[in-house]
């Protein structure tokens, strides 16, 4: 396929603050009936009748929470997306509409935040939520995404982060690891690249954690499996700085301790050859890396029994009561004391 060397460029200019937004939202579709006014007016109009509104916001960086020399603009909308949406599920509530906000310099043409945009619709369509608003503004420091997620669920339906009680199960969804595996394969390529442009990398071998990281997915599927299996967590949150940094969080708001058993964590075959090749510890990677979005939650003993087996789900510890201390059980069944070491968007250089 012939790359076009000189794509179309318009500029934001043209069209102007209430044209382009006209412009980039003129082909999302309102799906939910929760939604009694989307995008157009003065505000969006919800009506949940008797149900709770969850609502949770991130905003994402350009040079702090994302690089543009390896992450495509649609893939990055469909991340900013996702990682509101996580939020939403880790509250076992239901995710229905988002609203988008960015600020944007001039260097970015309209067929570039088309592309946004067209990442943020598809993960709209695949999750079934409405995009009800937002703002545009101007930037004279790279690209920032403001992304409000919006949910609802029945009262007796929520999760907490401080409803672990000792001897509850620690429990997590999927396998971690893989998007901070996948950073580390981008960033080495970058810097291969600055050496020589007419490098092409061979990421073959590393597809499904460079996917972790450019493209990750919400467990949409976990509060409706734990629904279908008769479990509601006691606990739950969602894994987006870290294993330990999240367990540490349930464990301080739950007043209680944790064992987690580092032969239980769940590691898929590239995190640990990755992990070998760049002479990382795995289980460091797991307890540190972030941005896995799986979910992390407690149940109680007696419903180990209805998920037992299952796939998607890994008993990976147990709690304790808050004067034993939170630890991790190596191998060799030595009792280190857990850290939170994850992501701290705020540390100092």
């Amino acid at each position: 396929m012939i790359e076009d060397k000189n794509p179309q460029r318009t500029s934001l200019s043209e069209l102007g603050e209430f044209g382009l937004i006209e412009h980039l939202t003129k082909d999302f579709k309102i799906t939910r009936k929760s939604t009694v006014k989307g995008v157009g007016d003065d505000a969006a109009v919800l009506d949940f009748k008797n149900r709770k509104t969850v609502v949770t916001n991130d905003l994402l960086v350009e040079g702090v929470h994302f690089d543009l020399a390896y992450v495509p603009l649609k893939h990055l909308g469909y991340k900013a997306v996702i990682v509101n949406l996580s939020d939403i599920y880790a509250m076992n509530a239901t995710a229905t509409q988002i609203t988008v906000s960015i600020a944007v310099s001039n260097r970015f043409p309209l067929e570039a935040l088309e592309e946004l945009y067209g990442g943020i619709a598809l993960a709209c369509e695949l999750y079934d939520v409405d995009m009800i608003g937002g703002d545009t503004t101007s930037s004279n420091k790279g690209l920032f995404i403001s992304v409000t997620a919006i949910g609802e669920a029945k009262n007796e339906d929520l999760v907490y982060r401080n409803g672990a009680k000792s001897n509850d199960l620690l429990v997590v969804s999927g396998d971690l690891g893989g998007a901070y595996m996948g950073l580390q394969v981008l960033e080495r390529e970058k810097e291969v690249f600055k050496v020589n442009s007419n490098n092409q990398p061979d990421l073959s071998m590393y597809t499904y954690i460079i996917e972790r990281q450019l493209k990750p997915e919400a467990r949409k599927d976990i509060p409706v499996l734990l629904k279908e299996l008769g479990v509601k967590p006691t606990s739950m949150i969602d894994i987006s700085d870290g294993l330990s940094s999240e367990i540490l969080h349930l464990c301080k708001q739950s007043g209680v301790g944790c064992n987690l058993y580092e032969d239980k964590i769940p590691l898929d075959p590239q995190v640990i050859s990755a992990s070998e090749e760049f002479d990382i510890n795995s289980t460091m990677v797991a307890l540190s890396g972030g941005e896995d979005y799986e979910l992390l939650f407690t149940i109680a003993q007696s419903d180990y029994p209805k998920i037992k087996g299952n796939p998607h789900l890994t008993v990976i510890g147990h709690m304790t009561p808050e004067n034993e201390g939170m630890h991790l059980i190596t191998r060799a069944n030595t009792k280190i004391p857990l850290k939170a070491r994850g992501w701290n968007a705020l540390k100092e250089e």
